[in-house]
């Protein structure tokens, strides 16, 4: 934990952590962007088949109106609507009759859309659906391109993970990511079919994953502990910024394409202003690269105007100060160590099973009060809206609580040399809960009471585990090595019997 000693000489809290704030707030504001996309981009619009005398004008009879021939030629679904994946397969000019029945047409001969569909466009000009026609039968394909690109977040955030453990690091691995959402983004508008549309969705998912693990991590190890807080608490809100940005693109632009290229193109001008951010000192540090650690140490000292520390620090400063950090880093570097050691196995298997946390007690809190706002809608009626909606929103607002303060809380748990694997592992939990959620919810016609009770309980459950094996961060420097770890396990059991004694004397 020299380290933070080091950054604070070199300034912990001043202008470069500002500019580099922002710097990495700006593709997180486009992050949530590309998540939701497919909520705009792939909506299904209204949709009946194409028919020969509906849609072919010469062939239409001229005396005719167009809701005469949508009657003969499309039959009518579930809903009394033109049914959308059916046609008639000729015209049946008896239901113009006023006294035919139902059974008169139900009983004609009918066909799917061998020929295509018209699609609604009042709202949406084009989407991917009616591009390539991803309904009726096809309809499951919409979400197979939502299930790739979790899949590609889950790839790549295990990917990311291992390869920043020795080779890329925080800042080489960032600006790659963010130039591959930028070419994969740009490069799905002109995607032939959707076999290649959902490789590029999958590619700019990995890329996205680097983004998000790279842009904590760098923001979390440039940063002193008081001011950490604070820090990720503004990068968080850039992703609540991001959902509201779609919603006012999306408004605006209707067209899929249109769309696309808004929330990707940007990420080019990101990966041009990503270069002047510095590598992870306290990475190069344990990686055992102390020059390059030392040139990024005075670039922030000169920014932040700390002209001072760029004459006293040197190599031989920095590496008598963490010679022990390295050594002990070089020993422990296996990934291996994520699960052989008992303090980060007991952390990291608490967080796999918890996607949501926060700093002990008071977000133990929300998830706990989430968990209840889930299963407290379970009792109420259907037709009390209001009460519904509150419990719902409540329930929201307590997750975006939890999940900003774990933007906080999951880097100090680990240390330097597996802070990213770890944030890889975490993340791909992360993305199977988003896999495994739709499947749960697909059980609710055979058990409708078994989705809420699960996402009920889990949170709640989640809290337990929080307060049973996750320790106390606040305040603490961010640990270097795996015997940081150890130390502040000590010193808080230290702290904990010496407050036992005092107030054993307290009492006597």
């Amino acid at each position: 934990m020299v380290f933070a000693e080091i950054l604070e000489k070199a300034g912990g809290a001043g202008l470069f952590q500002a500019l580099q704030a922002l710097t990495l707030i700006l593709p997180s504001i486009l992050m949530p962007s590309q998540m939701l996309l497919e909520n705009f981009v792939a909506a299904t619009p209204d949709h009946r088949c194409w028919a020969h005398m509906l849609d072919n004008g010469s062939e239409a009879p001229a005396n005719l109106t167009p809701e005469a021939l949508l009657t003969v030629s499309i039959p009518l679904g579930p809903s009394h609507r033109p049914h959308p994946c059916r046609r008639f397969r000729q015209p049946q000019w008896q239901l113009l009759d006023s006294n035919t029945t139902a059974t008169n047409w139900s009983e004609a001969a009918m066909e799917p859309c061998v020929d295509g569909w018209v699609y609604d466009r009042s709202t949406f000009t084009s989407t991917i659906v009616a591009q390539w026609d991803l309904v009726c039968d096809d309809q499951g394909l919409k979400a197979l391109a939502q299930s790739i690109f979790m899949a590609g977040i889950l790839v790549g955030s295990m990917a990311w993970g291992l390869l920043s453990h020795r080779r890329f690091g925080r800042k080489l691995m960032l600006t790659w990511c963010i130039l591959q959402v930028a070419l994969a983004g740009t490069s799905t508008v002109s995607a032939p079919n959707f076999l290649v549309y959902c490789g590029l969705r999958f590619l700019s998912a990995v890329g996205m994953a680097g983004i998000t693990m790279a842009s904590a991590i760098l923001a979390v190890e440039w940063t002193v502990s008081r001011w950490r807080a604070v820090t990720m608490t503004i990068l968080g809100c850039s992703y609540s910024a991001g959902q509201m940005t779609l919603g006012g693109l999306a408004f605006a632009l209707r067209d899929w394409r249109d769309l696309q290229l808004a929330v990707s193109t940007p990420f080019f001008a990101f990966f041009l202003i990503s270069w002047w951010l510095p590598e992870s000192a306290c990475w190069l540090m344990v990686m055992g690269k102390p020059d390059q650690a030392l040139q990024e140490l005075k670039k922030v000292a000169r920014i932040n105007g700390h002209r001072e520390a760029e004459k006293t620090l040197t190599v031989e400063v920095l590496m008598s100060s963490m010679e022990e950090e390295m050594a002990s880093a070089k020993a422990h570097r296996s990934v291996l160590n994520l699960f052989r050691v008992p303090e980060l196995r007991w952390r990291a298997c608490s967080l796999f099973l918890v996607r949501f946390f926060g700093r002990r007690m008071t977000l133990a809190s929300f998830q706990t009060l989430a968990g209840f706002c889930i299963l407290a809608n379970m009792l109420v009626p259907q037709d009390m809206q209001t009460l519904r909606v509150v419990f719902a929103v409540l329930g929201k607002g307590c997750f975006g609580i939890i999940l900003n303060c774990m933007i906080i809380y999951k880097p100090e748990l680990f240390p330097t040399s597996l802070r990213m694997t770890t944030d890889g592992f975490l993340q791909s939990a992360g993305r199977l809960g988003a896999i495994i959620g739709p499947l749960i919810r697909m059980t609710c016609q055979a058990l409708p009471l078994l989705p809420p009770i699960l996402y009920g309980t889990a949170p709640i459950v989640a809290s337990l585990i929080i307060l049973l094996f996750l320790p106390e961060t606040q305040g603490l420097p961010l640990p270097d090595t795996i015997e940081d770890l150890k130390n502040q396990r000590s010193a808080a059991a230290k702290a904990n019997r010496q407050k036992v004694v005092i107030k054993e004397n307290t009492y006597f």
